[in-house]
């Protein structure tokens, strides 16, 4: 029986919905229309989209259906965040004029078992019975490529016409001497925690590391953040960066950037990572580390030679821009195949896999629009190409600046630390990218997402009525300074004349 700890109530209704204990796999229908392995996000969405039109579907998974998303990822880690926001919020209550006790705590073992009460509830969406009824065979199970057209689980075989790759990806390790013998947790574990850890290291200053640090922080541990690059988030725009590095560091988190880790090793007491940092060489005591160096993709185990499907172990599954592998029969989705490791592209992943693999479909990921969101606080989402990356490609910009400290709401809200940047291509409205920094950026960024999607300018922006005061109504404002600029001397000079005409 698989077994997820701390092994309370909830994690048993939690294994019950996901991988349960007394599961028996259907016998093979005959030759399947799609063949799915892996039940995390592009999977599911896969074999449900599949399966409501229709299709004849089988479904495997070896592990917990719903994948990281639900058990190890944004369902449990934003319960968390949730809850250091709440703690946050309550700490500073006094600057809004709310008076609360002198001294707000916090109950770690409750917030855990209020994010594992929450996972479970989700979790029925995910559960093995639900895909049972939406009329798709469950395996659960060991899947493994016996062929280019068939693949094996629990000693039978199923055959397809199609199949899809939706194994997902797993926590990145250092390869850094004493990591293994000192021990660490990854995103698999942490969350298995009901103590909280009095002193704690990160390694790694990606999203997730970064919105751990500051959530174990507010909860109360003593936490360093480690980053070998210059700069944490270092894919982020930089200021955007600089200001979340700002909010970590007054929250009281120590980041040290463009470090080399030596080695980790146990002490009588405690554990020991060693640095080489600012030209010299520096010990973090700690009492667990969290591991959050990224993603690996997972393609060990899948028979992929068997198959004729090509793949490399550092950057998963190799896809054209169909989402079609080597073997014309078997197409990917989700992290084994992208570089952008969110659920919400696995979701659209997914479904372009169901139009191209089942209907002839040509639609191309490349035609995605992209955005995402790093859940700190405040938040960072971005949308399109950077500043830089435009320039890089010989796209001329023109880049628009809104300050928070300048939009109604967000000083009602005592938010103003953060910004709303929109690149335009030079000479028109044509949005090509924006980042925002906001508390709710994440909720923000759709209406730019939309815009890039559906070729909607700044002009159609500037026209269309934003309810006041929200903090969104700065993107209003960046519409209008845009066409402050349409306003050229020529224009202002024709409409001098036309006022002096009409008086």
């Amino acid at each position: 029986m698989l077994l997820i700890t701390p092994a309370d109530s909830h994690d048993y209704r939690l294994i019950s919905n996901v991988h349960p204990p007394d599961w028996r796999n259907p016998q093979p229908s005959g030759c399947y229309n799609l063949v799915v392995i892996g039940a995390g996000t592009a999977g599911l969405v896969s074999a449900a989209g599949a399966a409501g039109l229709g299709a004849k579907v089988a479904l495997i998974e070896r592990e917990l259906m719903g994948g990281d998303c639900l058990n190890f990822g944004c369902v449990p880690s934003k319960a968390l965040l949730r809850a250091a926001r709440a703690f946050a919020d309550a700490r500073h209550a006094g600057d809004y004029g709310v008076i609360v006790p002198p001294k707000v705590v916090v109950d770690f073992a409750a917030v855990m078992e209020r994010m594992r009460r929450l996972r479970v509830e989700l979790s029925e969406k995910d559960s093995a019975s639900r895909f049972q009824n939406l009329g798709v065979d469950v395996f659960i199970g060991e899947g493994r490529f016996s062929g280019p057209d068939s693949i094996e689980v629990g000693g039978q075989t199923l055959r397809f016409r199609r199949a899809v790759i939706a194994t997902g990806s797993r926590a990145g390790v250092l390869p850094i001497q004493g990591f293994a013998e000192t021990g660490f947790l990854t995103n698999e574990s942490i969350f298995a925690l009901t103590a909280l850890p009095r002193r704690l290291a990160v390694i790694g200053g990606g999203p997730f590391g970064c919105e751990l640090a500051q959530a174990f922080r507010r909860f109360g541990s003593q936490v360093t953040l480690l980053e070998v690059e210059p700069s944490i988030l270092p894919r982020e725009d930089a200021d955007a960066a600089q200001i979340v590095k700002n909010a970590l560091v007054r929250d009281g988190i120590e980041i040290i950037e463009n470090c080399r880790i030596q080695n980790a090793q146990a002490a009588e007491n405690e554990k020991v990572i060693k640095l080489e940092w600012a030209g010299g060489f520096r010990e973090i005591a700690f009492d667990e580390m969290l591991m959050a160096a990224g993603r690996v993709p997972a393609v060990d185990g899948l028979g992929l030679e068997a198959a004729g499907v090509d793949y490399d172990r550092r950057t998963g599954v190799k896809v054209d821009d169909h989402l079609r592998t080597s073997n014309w029969r078997v197409f990917a989705a989700g992290d084994v195949c992208s570089a952008y490791k969110f659920t919400h592209v696995a979701d659209a992943m997914a479904r372009i896999v169901v139009r191209n693999a089942l209907f002839y479909g040509r639609e191309r990921v490349s035609a995605l629009t992209i955005p995402w969101c790093t859940y700190t606080d405040p938040e960072i989402a971005h949308v399109g190409v950077y500043e830089h990356e435009a320039r890089r490609r010989g796209i001329a910009v023109q880049t628009f600046i809104q300050p928070l400290e300048e939009i109604d709401r967000a000083v009602l809200d005592g938010e103003p630390g953060g910004f709303l940047k929109v690149q335009v291509q030079q000479g028109s409205d044509r949005i090509i990218g924006a980042t925002l920094v906001a508390r709710h950026a994440g909720e923000m960024i759709s209406e730019l997402t939309l815009a890039i999607a559906g070729r909607i300018g700044l002009t159609t922006i500037a026209r269309t009525i934003h309810p006041y005061p929200t903090q969104a109504e700065g993107i209003h404002k960046i519409a209008d300074a845009y066409n402050h600029t349409r306003l050229t001397s020529r224009v202002n000079w024709l409409l001098h004349k036309w006022f002096a005409w009409i008086r």
